[in-house]
């Protein structure tokens, strides 16, 4: 078994209906968050943490995905043509290495559990990390960086974590901390995991957000098929049942996340992501202010 993490999962077969009616002909992974579409903020992410090979699960209507990811002889040509290189440069750079990509589809939206066991044959048996594009993050340190940093040493399970509202603890995975493993805090060993509790029923508010490091082994227990929330097999209950059986973390990772799943953490994205670049921050900061002064 590899002692480093090579591969990483992102599941992209949602129907993304929250954002109907702009994801009825585009997947919404491929929404803009100011230039890019999310899922290249996490593959870029992925790359920065030293991974080698990327693993779509995509379903129906997908495939613009890989078209994303794909060498555009038309558009490369006509940009070289007319002389910009800088949009050339962009798009190269978003292109992943030939051989170090692969598709594989989730024919039926049946939770996040099931679209990380249908990778099950192109992880094998190995670690691997798992990307939910919907959680975009913001961090000096990209945040999966910080994961396989902080995995090195207990390896095993591993997933990322912050605090939400208490209110908040029927939208997450909860983890239930047994005890800080790090003088800064920052490193807690899971001892339980309940999936969308209601806040009476939340052992704490610590939720798990979307960057995990998982063993192979979580593949056994998703083989068994078992429905949780929402009638869907949840990967929750997956890592539920390997607590105990090796080593499990959650990350207090650094820097800030948003739920680009809702329609309101995706404008903040646009805005933070804006304001974080030189060539934007400051029409979006005026534009802000004078926002912020009409009646």
């Amino acid at each position: 078994m590899a002692n480093r993490i090579r591969k990483a999962v992102f599941p992209v077969g949602g129907l993304g209906t929250r954002f109907l009616p702009a994801t009825k002909a585009m997947p919404k992974e491929m929404l803009t968050v100011v230039d890019k579409p999310l899922i290249q903020y996490a593959v870029e992410e992925a790359r920065a943490a030293g991974i080698e090979e990327f693993i779509f699960v995509t379903g129906r209507g997908k495939t613009v995905i890989e078209d994303h990811f794909d060498y555009s002889y038309e558009l490369n040509d006509l940009l070289a043509e007319r002389g910009k290189q800088a949009e050339l440069d962009a798009i190269k750079a978003s292109m992943l290495p030939a051989g170090q990509v692969g598709y594989t589809r989730q024919q039926e939206p049946l939770g996040l559990g099931h679209a990380v066991w249908c990778a099950r044959n192109m992880v094998g048996n190995e670690p691997f990390a798992v990307l939910l594009a919907d959680d975009l993050i913001l961090s000096e340190q990209p945040c999966l960086k910080q994961l396989v940093d902080a995995w090195a040493t207990p390896g095993g399970t591993m997933v990322a974590a912050m605090e939400v509202p208490n209110e908040q603890t029927d939208r997450y995975g909860i983890i239930e901390p047994a005890a800080s493993v790090s003088s800064d805090g920052r490193l807690v060993e899971v001892a339980g995991l309940i999936e969308k509790p209601t806040p009476d029923k939340a052992p704490s508010n610590l939720a798990v957000i979307g960057r995990y490091i998982l063993m192979p082994e979580v593949f056994d227990h998703l083989s068994r098929h078992q429905r949780g929330a929402g009638n869907e097999i949840q990967l929750t209950d997956a890592l539920s049942a390997m607590i105990g059986s090796g080593p499990f973390h959650g990350l207090r990772f650094e820097g800030r996340r948003f739920d680009c799943g809702s329609r309101s953490g995706f404008v903040q994205a646009n805005i933070a992501c804006a304001l974080a670049r030189e060539d934007l921050h400051d029409d979006i900061a005026d534009f802000i202010r004078k926002e912020g002064d009409e009646p």
